[in-house]
């Protein structure tokens, strides 16, 4: 086998046409294996299979110590590990030196979410005197109401929303298609949003896209990471939120008034059920606290 394009080349490859990996996964899996190979120079298939258990460990706590988050971390792991595992079913490689290494719990930190009450300004900050301010609405109500990953939030379609039945459908990970329930106030946000404020930030351009901007195109990722910190700074939220955070919020809320894991688990589009039951840990200690606050006899 050549260098390490042609290594991850054929990675690559083999999850998008074996393991039927969404396109966001496959170039995550890209960069983190490419900068995996470049820092630490095993750009052969010798060298990789050389490559030590321990050195694998030292190179994950590198990043960490660079201050990359958790979630970014374990992707890396599970990214290496995957690599390591499609070379040893090829037979490139004879020994898989990641086998013994497996995810630190430390790793699986609980998500940051917010209250019902930041939840709450935050849904209120957008300004409905513009059409963007519209869409800002539409767009975090659809997001908490649904716990949509933020890909998928701004890879919805018109054609994916059900106004009369009430859900929307989503292409999740591993291209795997899924309905999940909205509220009212949520389905009413986006239909308000669909019927005027849409067609203004289009100006006559056309759009298979729900979630548009004034170029004509589909938001992005990016472009809504900048909504969600702008209106939490006007909401006067303190804390350092994300995109995924009202998805966390979403899960977390569910669970404090009594959804099922599994419930759970299917709307946020989670293969396994430990990814979602790491919510049962926020849930829990936001009891905790609730209890430690308000009982009259908890201290």
């Amino acid at each position: 086998m050549g260098g390490a394009e042609n290594i991850v080349d054929g990675f690559v490859t083999h999850l998008a046409v074996e393991r039927n990996r969404s396109r966001n996964t496959l170039e995550a899996y890209r960069r983190d294996v490419l900068r995996f190979l470049a820092e630490t120079g095993v750009n052969t298939a010798s060298a990789i299979e050389e490559f030590s258990p321990p050195e694998i460990v030292a190179y994950i706590k590198k990043l960490r110590d660079a201050g990359m988050s958790p979630a970014s971390t374990a992707r890396n792991l599970a990214a290496i590990k995957g690599l390591y595992r499609y070379l040893a079913r090829t037979g490139v490689i004879t020994k898989n030196p990641s086998d013994a290494i497996q995810a630190p719990k430390l790793w699986k930190t609980i998500p940051d979410t917010l209250s019902l009450g930041e939840v709450e300004a935050l849904l209120a900050a957008p300004k409905n005197d513009s059409p963007e301010g519209i869409r800002d609405a539409a767009m975090l109500e659809t997001m908490y109401a649904t716990g949509l990953r933020v890909s998928e939030l701004v890879a919805l379609q018109i054609k994916d929303m059900n106004f009369e039945m009430g859900y929307l459908s989503t292409m999740g990970k591993g291209s795997k298609e899924r309905v999940t329930p909205m509220g009212e106030v949520a389905l009413e946000k986006v239909k308000g949003y669909r019927n005027g404020a849409r067609q203004a930030i289009l100006h006559g351009r056309m759009s298979e896209s729900l979630f548009v901007t004034r170029r004509g195109e589909a938001m992005t990722r990016q472009g809504f990471w900048k909504i969600v910190k702008k209106h939490a700074l006007a909401a006067g939220i303190k804390k350092s939120i994300s995109p995924h955070s009202l998805r966390h919020s979403f899960a977390t809320h569910l669970l404090e008034r009594g959804a099922d894991l599994r419930s759970v688990q299917q709307m946020l589009g989670h293969a396994d059920i430990s990814t979602t039951q790491i919510y049962t840990h926020v849930a829990k200690t936001r009891m905790k606290e609730i209890y430690d606050k308000v009982h009259p006899r908890a201290k």
